[in-house]
């Protein structure tokens, strides 16, 4: 199975994945302090459709574009509770330096970028609800503040879709300190001059900085979208009424692991492996079980595999079709 078949539109509601943070970053509440639904707004007038193209699946979504170095991270919560919000995907998408966007013609300068796919991505949030991103510092367009647009699919009825800015001070900074990459200069708005945020952005504006160890610009914001959040979560129907994946037992673990799954009817299984770039590492089948609980075996020495992070899907197969599902398994000394 390729990472086509891995991403197939069914296969990505009701995801749970914990992807590796790496390095430290702000932990503190949305700017604005507490647990308040994101403001919503406009998806254009450059949005695109991700979901149908496994493509944008991938944390890194620079390709060729050149610009500040930018790590943003999102954290998504359920109203609800408060709770981290997993099995959620979230999209992005920017314009580059030159505040151009990929997908479209008749953009600044008369660019065409039809067929191009630069900055536009989707992970899927983790454990923690949080999902990261390897981009570039947006540049900027007339009339519009500097911002990353985003959209938070929480389930087949209900989208968040919203758009992120930054401080001002530190925003402008990046654009001064590093003037060869940004030939428009400063961004001459503030947010409050702009349309979409002139009625307020204090849980739209992430936190930035600058991490001299990576040469990164780090960012962060916490979104709170409708829904409940840890312990309940979200489970896709569809699966449900044909099997439950657990996550793996214990998760981090060290080589040896196991994946809790029960179906409802009898039905062959796959258990597949895959590195976050989408690439098949392992397959295991299983033939033939019966209904009821299982414990899928998984060793990393025997699948020849070194330790790290893999997403595991779970394809069942009975009489009333194919299923799929995913969790992300670390594994770690």
């Amino acid at each position: 199975m390729d990472k086509r078949d891995f991403l197939k539109t069914g296969g990505l509601l009701g995801l749970a994945w914990m992807l590796p943070t790496g390095r430290l970053f702000a932990s503190a509440n949305n700017a604005a302090g507490g647990c308040v639904l994101i403001p919503s707004e406009t998806p254009g007038p450059f949005p695109l459709d991700l979901t149908a193209n496994p493509f944008y699946f991938r944390q890194d979504i620079r390709e060729d574009r050149t610009g500040a170095p930018l790590r943003l991270r999102l954290k998504v919560l359920g109203l609800e509770t408060c709770g981290p919000m997993p099995n959620v995907r979230v999209h992005i998408w920017a314009c580059d330096a030159d505040g151009v966007y990929s997908g479209y013609p008749f953009q600044q300068g008369g660019q065409n970028t039809v067929g191009e796919t630069f900055l536009r991505g989707f992970q899927i949030t983790d454990a923690e609800g949080v999902v990261e991103f390897l981009s570039i510092f947006p540049g900027w367009y007339p009339n519009r503040v500097c911002h990353i647009h985003f959209k938070v699919h929480v389930n087949s009825s209900y989208s968040a879709v919203s758009q992120l800015t930054f401080p001002q001070a530190e925003k402008q900074a990046v654009y001064t300190d590093n003037a060869a990459l940004y030939p428009n200069g400063p961004d001459p708005l503030t947010p409050a001059q702009d349309g979409i945020f002139d009625d307020g952005y204090a849980y739209q504006e992430a936190t930035l900085t600058y991490n001299t160890d990576t040469s990164e610009y780090e960012s962060y914001l916490e979104v709170t979208v409708q829904g409940e959040g840890l312990p309940t979560g979200l489970q896709e129907l569809r699966n449900a009424r044909q099997f439950v994946l657990g996550q793996n037992q214990p998760n981090p673990f060290t080589d040896h692991c196991v994946v809790p799954l029960t179906l409802l009817a009898p039905g062959e299984v796959t258990l597949e492996l895959f590195t976050l770039q989408g690439r098949s590492a392992a397959r295991i089948e299983q033939r033939g079980l019966p209904a009821g609980e299982h414990l899928l075996p998984v060793d990393l020495g025997e699948l020849g595999l070194a330790q790290g992070s893999y997403a595991y899907q779970v394809e069942v197969r009975n009489a009333q079709g194919t299923f799929r599902d995913v969790r992300l398994m670390t594994s770690a000394r």
